[in-house]
């Protein structure tokens, strides 16, 4: 994923920033617990696309 396009991506939700995982490619909310994932090299930034990250699943 491009840097520049990472950096001014944000939670759809809370508008905070967002961290890039690498396996399973998504983007990661710390703030909601949520995992944004990346389909064919694009974010899908819908809410109910995301996938809630488990309390005991470490956040990058």
């Amino acid at each position: 994923m491009d840097k520049k396009l990472l950096d001014i991506l944000v939670c759809p939700i809370c508008k905070g920033p967002l961290l890039l995982r690498k396996d399973p490619q998504e983007l990661i909310c710390k703030v909601d617990r949520l995992g944004y994932p990346i389909r064919d090299g694009f974010p899908v930034m819908l809410a109910e696309d995301a996938r809630q990250l488990p309390a005991d699943e470490e956040v990058v």
